[in-house]
């Protein structure tokens, strides 16, 4: 027995010991990617070795970061594709400046919000023909190729017509997802028949291919973006959606465009967190550092009771005025420049009580917004934070005859219940939108490249990992990987408000004698197992021109540099 307990504490030893890190905090799944020549993070490794490949062959960043993002479409399916919207944040080497795209897509110029109240809605439906609004990724592609891009669009988007004709095996993650958004969407028309072969959405390690696609985007490599929204494949868009009961039409399709924006930003205890303004929710990430800049984070310590309660208190204030003013700058007024103003700040942290948790609160009074994300890095020193969605995994499911891909539902953010809201429903008019790329520069160079996608944990996590690298001293992995915070339950650009407080989930991690304490300050806290978002990021060392990657340890992904 004396031999047998020994033996046993041994491995119980063995085990322990093989958990500790030579390097790094407790919780990091491995150290960065170091590379100088170029550096690729997505959230599928086949993307990212494609994104590497282009760089080799001589493509820049913003090529492989196109060529990326089209794999992606194929290959995870359950989070983007060419039915749905982009936005991205570019830092030109050249110029040494930052250039914000807004490839979001507008409401069918045909579909009043009369519509949906004559029918009965109370709310944009979340799938069928209702919420799907003017796909924008393609014309983002073209619209950053034509303005930075080098090599040709053929030889950026073979990779990804080459997958789609011979096949690609189905990772673990996006086999999980992929099951669950084809049990909602394969009564739609079409769906099943392409992404569900022989009557199932592919298992881990099956083979999936997917020849519509391959053809799509042929035509696109070939017929530029017209080929998309003026030719054969938005005539078929538009009958399909008409034959299923949509508004989206061939003219929605030929007259839309995305448009160039200036990037937003504060300062954040010396570094420039930038972030692209609405439709888009990013303010709101500047809106919680402006409030938790005052505060001594770091002697808080990360996975404090202190640290936990003034970051989702600052978050609900962020969120009432992400509720009540972000949407389509060319149909409201916001105003963005008080929004994140130190001023505001001051007057919105004086509503946080340090001591108990808020259960509701109301937006400011001023006078008078499932996904992938990536980001590349090349060797002339330009860097992409690009991230492109079709909402709610797999979309709407409404699938276009023989195309290959499924149309995005980002309608449904629209609020159809108040006709005074900034972002009530109009025909042509762009949707509150969840995702968010984002930028950290430090004495006007570029530092980090990031993004954390998922609904409304996106501005939450951006903070997160500002607040892990600046107060916390982590390094770009440690921060991805560190326990995340999400606060659920605040009131809702559609109209829906926070009710006691909203419910505060925390990943694996956080002492139990931290969530006591926040239970006794009136925090409602709940274990969750996912909606922690989708981290990669790319920081570059300004002096050697060493790029470091991260990738995150939640999802398949992966990065490389060379």
């Amino acid at each position: 027995m004396k031999r047998v307990f020994l033996l046993l504490t041994a491995c119980v030893c063995l085990i322990a010991n093989a958990q500790d890190r030579i390097t790094g905090k407790q919780f990091a799944t491995r150290s960065e990617v170091i590379a100088q020549n170029g550096m690729a993070c997505t959230s599928q490794p086949i993307a990212t070795q494609v994104a590497i490949d282009i760089l080799k062959k001589g493509g820049n960043a913003i090529d492989a970061a196109i060529a990326a993002n089209a794999v992606l479409g194929l290959v995870e399916p359950t989070g983007n594709g060419i039915g749905g919207d982009l936005f991205a944040i570019i830092w030109d080497a050249k110029t040494e400046k930052l250039y914000g795209l807004n490839a979001s897509g507008r409401s069918p110029k045909s579909l009043n919000v009369e519509y949906f109240r004559d029918n009965g809605y109370k709310k944009i439906p979340s799938f069928g023909p209702l919420p799907v609004s003017v796909p924008g990724c393609v014309d983002g592609w073209f619209e950053m190729h034509n303005r930075f891009g080098k090599m040709k669009m053929k030889e950026i988007l073979n990779p990804a017509i080459t997958y789609a004709k011979d096949g690609f095996p189905v990772t673990e993650l996006i086999a999980y997802y992929w099951k669950r958004n084809a049990e909602i969407l394969k009564q739609y028309p079409n769906f099943s028949t392409v992404y569900m072969p022989n009557g199932k959405a592919p298992a881990k390690g099956e083979i999936f291919r997917n020849p519509y696609l391959a053809n799509t985007l042929e035509k696109i490599s070939k017929g530029g973006r017209d080929a998309f929204y003026k030719g054969d494949i938005a005539k078929t868009i538009a009958k399909y959606m008409k034959q299923n009961g949509g508004f989206l039409s061939y003219n929605d399709l030929a007259t839309h465009k995305s448009e160039w924006v200036e990037p937003i930003s504060v300062n954040y205890r010396g570094y420039d967190v930038w972030e692209l303004p609405p439709n888009g929710q990013g303010t709101a990430a500047l809106q919680m550092l402006n409030i938790l800049e005052k505060y001594n984070i770091r002697e808080m310590g990360f996975g404090s009771k202190e640290y936990v309660h003034h970051f989702v208190e600052a978050k609900k204030l962020a969120f009432e005025d992400r509720a009540k003013f972000y949407a389509d700058p060319d149909f409201a007024k916001i105003p963005i420049a008080k929004l994140i103003s130190d001023s505001y700040a001051d007057k919105r942290r004086a509503l946080i009580n340090p001591e108990k948790a808020a259960k509701s609160f109301d937006a400011g009074e001023l006078e008078q917004g499932n996904t992938i994300y990536l980001t590349v890095a090349d060797k002339y020193g330009n860097m992409v934070s690009l991230i492109q969605s079709n909402y709610r995994g797999m979309g709407s499911g409404m699938t276009p005859d023989n195309l290959g891909f499924v149309l995005q539902d980002r309608g449904e953010l629209f609020n159809i219940t108040d006709d005074n809201h900034m972002n009530a429903y109009k025909p042509g008019k762009r949707p509150f939108h969840t995702i968010i790329p984002a930028f950290i520069t430090k004495d006007g160079k570029p530092w980090v490249s990031f993004g954390l996608m998922g609904g409304s944990m996106q501005p939450q996590g951006h903070v997160q990992i500002v607040i892990n690298m600046i107060d916390f001293d982590m390094n770009l992995q440690e921060a991805g990987d560190a326990p995340r915070i999400r606060h659920d339950g605040s009131s809702q650009p559609t109209g829906e408000k926070m009710k006691n407080g909203g419910v505060v989930q925390l990943e694996n991690g956080f002492n139990y004698n931290v969530i006591r304490e926040l239970m006794k300050m009136g925090h409602k806290v709940s274990y969750s197992n996912g909606g922690y978002g989708g981290y990669q990021a790319i920081m570059v060392n300004n002096k050697t021109k060493v790029y470091f990657g991260a990738s995150e340890s939640r999802k398949d992904g992966q990065s490389a540099g060379y």
